[in-house]
């Protein structure tokens, strides 16, 4: 007997961007075949942009550009073989190149005021979808932003620019083939805030004032060029023009002044789009040519309930003639009014001041008094409670050294023995060398502290410490105690310690934890600092630092802590060394809006949803459509991979009823599904016609379920797809239903099954671990029943 000719190799399905070429092949047994190629069930016999073409046992469909008319399944027939595969011709968005290389890689400017338009022509399949986002939400319109699309092209309107819209904006384009995401930048110029207050008073004289202030906090887009300085007369409404300072002096001294006249002063900055508002100073004024100079801050002495003694120092500018007294003010703290404690200068140093309110504290200054009048005022004293002396706290106890580096000493201590009216408020560090008699303050901590760590020091230099408890009275009795800092640690540049368990892209669910710990070495030990896309983190972010590494932690992710992270190692020698990595937060997508269904063209379905709220924020989502026949079927997979928010079923059988369900994916998994409530049906034609009954009596044809070809066990890798299939014989046609572990699958989206002609399968997407387990067919009928089983083993990647 003649051998049959059978396949060595079937064809594929090919998935082709338009315009690129595409080929199909198959593999036959002998030479002398001569195919026939089928598209959508027609005879090809020539076809604009197609070639046929067979070399020995290899047979060719090529296609040098494929467009739409393309798409669609191709058969193979050719002696006693036939494949069939399918041509997936895909037209996602594409915008201009150059225009993408304009718009990405240069930010877009606007001026304040002004009026914007960004317009991006797009191509591709159609429908196509554009949405805008910034800062990662997406625009809509309202009074001055406004969003247009076309079937060509999308534009953001901007009606007057500000500085609030400066920022990272996206344009995502989607259709059924995919999508182009554009990331632009917009920078929007305005002239600068006013300079940042307030102005102060560096020095006031017979001979000039000299002010100071702070740059601005927002200098619009455009640096700081200059600033300039007006000046008005108490009692006058005009200012004057005094001159201006470059952008790097924040101080400006004017000698056009008149003795004890008063002025205002106001400052402005200005860049190349304009001028600031003007930031303006309080009274000022110029003191007398032989009035004194302003003494130092008034000290307080003592205080009771009603009482406060201060004392001060005579100025270190007297005057042209003697000093001949002073005048002493007082306010209470927190108010801006002074108020004379005398009518008429003092001649002491000193000075009891009475009649004061208990609980209340109170600021004092005073101003020195000669011949030529009253001086400037000094600065405030430091605010006093007035209230009857308590008792001063006692000495810490236990002070003593724990531990000690190169750098650095850490100190001990415990509370000193409370007694009535001696609470402890906090305590003073103090310190001083070997080789001074002078102490230096190092900390003032509160009362709950009762530990510190001297820095800064040199390798195995001795130091005296001390530490006070502080009181409403003041400080106490002090501890000492000598102190010796450790040897110098070799120099090691810092390095972060990066393996295999620190991954530099992690996808995160929305709710779980961001944790990263990375270990780092460096001697002295590195200043560790963590940036979000260049800025500091969010104060949700708790950072840990401590034993040789750092570690991130985020107790429940949010969307919005989508970014690239950086930690940086420092040193203070100038060394140092980062590491960035990339986190995205998804989140297994929302639901599928409401289903509607239309019959837009005979005998067909077209299905439209309101898309997923997930959209948003959710680039790589997608959508299946899934169809049954009742209301207890099983479910079917109609399409996948599904972009946009359309599908269009066309085997529709008019008379049976149809229902369907939507279902959003992604990486993570599926949503809850949309589904439709009502059946859909194309109502048939009715015929008339007439059935005569037989005269005879058929044979009973029933047979029971049997498995002509049983299941067999799987092996397949995690994330791959897995087919599982049977063929199944009976009459009538036996009802199929899967089984896994015992588990009815009829209802579980996640498994998509189908029944041809008896031919059954079962299709598991994006296999996991947990799809492992035994699985099991049952086919029924009215004359009985039978099983098939088998066993799905799941590997990983590696």
């Amino acid at each position: 007997s003649v051998p049959r000719c059978y396949l060595n190799k079937q064809l594929a399905t090919v998935r082709v961007l338009k315009g690129d070429p595409a080929e199909l092949s198959c593999t036959v047994s002998k030479d002398n075949v001569t195919g026939t190629w089928f598209k959508d069930g027609l005879k090809l016999t020539s076809m604009d942009g197609v070639i046929f073409e067979k070399k020995g046992l290899v047979h060719k469909l090529i296609i040098n550009k494929a467009e739409d008319i393309h798409a669609g399944k191709y058969r193979f027939e050719g002696g006693d073989v036939k494949t069939e595969a399918s041509i997936f011709v895909e037209d996602p968005p594409q915008v201009d190149k150059v225009l993408l290389k304009n718009l990405t890689s240069v930010p877009t400017v606007a001026k304040a005021g002004e009026g914007l338009k960004l317009r991006i022509p797009f191509e591709g399949r159609g429908p196509i979808r554009a949405t805008w986002l910034k800062d990662r939400m997406e625009l809509g319109d309202d009074t001055r932003i406004r969003v247009d699309k076309t079937d060509t092209c999308t534009t953001l309107s901007i009606s007057s620019c500000d500085r609030r819209d400066c920022g990272d904006y996206k344009v995502r384009l989607k259709n059924d083939s995919g999508i182009l995401e554009i990331n632009l930048k917009l920078v929007v110029i305005d002239k600068p805030q006013p300079p940042a207050g307030p102005i102060k008073i560096v020095e006031s004289s017979a001979n000039n004032i000299t002010i100071q202030w702070k740059p601005p906090k927002d200098d619009g887009g455009k640096p700081v060029q200059r600033y300039l300085m007006e000046r008005q007369q108490l009692g006058r409404n005009d200012w004057e023009t005094l001159g201006e300072t470059p952008r790097s002096c924040t101080s400006f001294t004017t000698s056009k002044v008149e003795e004890d006249v008063s002025y205002y002063f106001r400052v402005r900055a200005m860049n190349a789009e304009g001028v600031s508002d003007a930031l303006e100073s309080g009274e000022v004024k110029a003191a007398g040519k032989g009035s004194p100079g302003a003494p130092d801050p008034p000290e307080i002495i003592s205080a009771s309930k009603d009482t406060i003694t201060v004392s001060w120092k005579a100025p270190r500018k007297t005057g042209t003639s003697q000093i001949m007294g002073y005048m002493v003010q007082k306010r209470k703290k927190g108010t801006v009014t002074w108020l004379p404690v005398t009518n008429a200068p003092v001649k002491d140093k000193k000075l009891k001041v009475t009649s004061l309110k208990k609980g209340v504290q109170y600021e004092f200054r005073v101003a020195a008094v000669n011949a030529a009048g009253t001086g400037q005022p000094s600065d405030p004293s430091e605010p006093a409670l007035a209230r009857d002396p308590s008792k001063s706290p006692g000495q810490v106890q236990d002070l003593k050294v724990s531990s000690s580096d190169s750098t650095s000493v850490t100190l001990t201590w415990s509370k000193p023995e409370v007694q009535d009216g001696n609470d402890v408020k906090g305590y003073e560090v103090e310190m001083r060398p070997c080789n001074s008699l002078s102490w230096t303050k190092c900390f003032t901590l509160p009362a709950e502290s009762t530990s510190c760590r001297v820095q800064g020091l040199q390798a195995r230099e001795k130091l005296f410490l001390r530490v006070r408890a502080l009181g409403d009275s003041g400080p106490g009795e002090a501890s000492e105690l000598e102190a010796c800092a450790g040897a110098a640690a070799p120099v090691v540049s810092p390095r972060l310690l990066i393996d295999d368990t620190v991954k530099s892209f992690l996808v995160i669910k929305a709710g779980n934890p961001i944790r990263v710990k990375i270990p780092f070495e460096g001697s002295p030990e590195p200043v560790v600092t963590w940036l979000k896309d260049g800025l500091p983190l969010p104060s949700r972010a708790a950072v840990s630092t401590e034993d040789g590494s750092t570690q991130l932690l985020l107790r429940a992710a949010e969307l919005s802590d989508s970014g690239t992270y950086t930690v940086e190692l420092g040193n203070g020698l100038g060394k140092r060394e980062t590491f960035s990595f990339q986190v995205q937060i998804t989140d297994i997508p929302q639901p599928p809006g409401a289903i509607r269904l239309e019959e837009n063209v005979p005998n067909t379905v077209t299905v439209t949803w309101d898309p997923s709220a997930s959209e948003q924020w959710e680039k790589n989502l997608y959508y299946t459509v899934l169809k049954r026949e009742s209301q207890k079927g099983l479910w079917h997979v109609l399409g996948d991979l599904i972009y946009n928010n359309k599908f269009t079923f066309t085997r529709v059988v008019p008379g049976k009823d149809y229902y369907f369900r939507v279902v959003a994916k992604n990486d993570l998994g599926a949503s809850d599904p949309s589904e439709t409530v009502k059946p859909w049906r194309i109502w048939k034609t009715k015929a008339e016609f007439q059935v005569k009954t037989p005269k005879y009596r058929g044979v009973n044809q029933n047979q029971p379920p049997r498995f002509l070809v049983p299941l067999k066990p799987h092996v397949v890798v995690t994330g791959s797809e897995c087919h599982m299939s049977c063929a199944v014989g009976g009459h009538p046609s036996p009802k199929i239903t899967w089984y896994k572990d015992n588990r009815d699958l009829s209802r579980d989206p996640n498994y998509f099954c189908t029944n041809d002609f008896g031919v059954c399968s079962l299709v598991v997407l994006g296999v996991t671990k947990q799809d492992e387990g035994q699985y099991m067919v049952e086919a029924s009928n009215e004359v009985g029943r039978a099983f098939s089983k088998a066993f799905l083993a799941v590997k990983g990647n590696s």
